[in-house]
């Protein structure tokens, strides 16, 4: 079959390799019907998550199911489905919990506790590392899934690939970002990032009862995008000073709720640059930081962007003075998915307004290319195999 294949820093192929095969009594096989590139496929393609050997890449995919397992009994060849991206049991004491990202069962080679750089991580996800259980993705014609009756859900009758695409990844991390906010109705919530996980973020902060949201990125396309799909007020901080706008647009004393949804690719400076080589950091914190500065005192701060290594001069003392509440971390697809499902099949939100490329996946290096350097007004690409 063919598939995306990462090789090294930046360079990724679309290769002929073996096709997947059953390998567990609970895995099925999918025949890849759309797929797309994320903000988190660049992290290894830019070698903040280190790879050693080749792996094929794609977190966000669906298809129709090719092959079943011995003990799956509720799904059949032909059924279309969708594929959350963390890997989970189903059984353990996290997925319990529904902390499905925190699965102690799917990444049995570098599952810890710890959570460090390089061991004691969490759940296995598709197409994201050996540090993540070496999963091979689904930018691919066809893609293992296992624990597949707890993971994939099937689509509805009469539902396009691409309104169900983004319920893999993308709207469930924008959602979980407005969600771990608890808003109340009335806030004022700034998302930092654009991007497609910061566009999904801003549909659903309408949805979850806020008045008023602002958009920041420093490209005016994508602000234009996040104005005109999601009706939200915009700053590019190549223009403003955005912390005082914000400080400015709410009586002086900042968001109720900032979501940093860019993380550690943020746009640097080349004093950036070298202070990070320094003092051996992958990237930057800075939008975190700016989180910190722009929410009122009391406010929270929801992270959703990567982050994979540790920062110096961590800005605790404002956190601490300014009684800020922080969640971050990786969406629990699974305990929401079920729920977006119905928003989009009672038309209460549009997913697919964010596609702007839609190529063959043998394109997927023309795909990457765009998509990393922003070319030709690029948010999001979709493959097709």
């Amino acid at each position: 079959m063919k598939a995306a294949v990462f090789h090294k820093i930046g360079d990724i192929r679309v290769d002929t390799v073996d096709d997947p095969r059953i390998e567990m009594k609970g895995d099925v096989i999918l025949k890849v019907t759309s797929t797309a590139i994320c903000g988190s496929d660049l992290h290894i393609y830019d070698g903040f998550f280190p790879q050693l050997r080749n792996q094929i890449l794609g977190h966000e995919f669906m298809g129709v199911v090719e092959e079943v397992g011995p003990n799956v009994k509720d799904l059949k060849k032909g059924d279309r489905v969708v594929v959350p991206f963390p890997v989970a049991c189903g059984g353990c004491f996290f997925c319990n919990n529904d902390l499905h990202t925190h699965c102690e069962n799917s990444n049995p080679e570098f599952y810890g506790p710890e959570g460090n750089m390089l061991n004691g991580k969490g759940a296995g996800l598709y197409g994201y590392t050996d540090l993540y259980g070496g999963y091979a993705g689904g930018q691919a014609e066809y893609a293992r899934v296992q624990y597949s009756e707890f993971n994939v859900r099937k689509v509805p009758e009469g539902m396009t690939d691409e309104q169900v695409l983004f319920l893999t990844d993308i709207f469930p991390t924008g959602w979980a970002a407005i969600d771990w906010a608890n808003l109340k109705g009335g806030e004022t919530v700034a998302i930092f990032g654009s991007g497609p996980v910061g566009l999904m973020a801003q549909k659903a902060a309408w949805l979850q009862g806020a008045k008023r949201v602002i958009a920041i990125d420093p490209l005016d396309y994508r602000l234009d995008m996040a104005k005109k799909n999601n009706n939200v007020e915009t700053l590019n901080p190549h223009k403003v000073d955005v912390i005082e706008a914000i400080r400015e647009m709410t009586s002086g004393r900042g968001a109720d709720v900032c979501v940093d949804a860019v993380g550690t690719e943020a746009e640097r400076s080349t004093m950036d640059k070298v202070k990070a080589t320094l003092l051996m950091e992958k990237g930057t914190n800075k939008v975190m930081e700016m989180c910190f500065e722009a929410v009122r005192r009391g406010g929270t701060v929801t992270v959703v962007g990567v982050y994979g290594s540790p920062y110096n001069n961590f800005p605790v003392h404002r956190i601490f003075d300014k009684g800020l509440t922080i969640k971050m971390g990786q969406a629990m697809v699974q305990r929401y998915i079920d729920h977006l499902f119905d928003l989009v099949k009672n038309e209460k939100v549009v997913l697919n307004d964010i596609i702007t490329h839609e190529i063959p996946l043998i394109e997927a290096s023309h795909g990457y290319d765009i998509f990393k350097h922003k070319q030709d007004d690029c948010v999001k690409v979709v493959l097709k195999p």
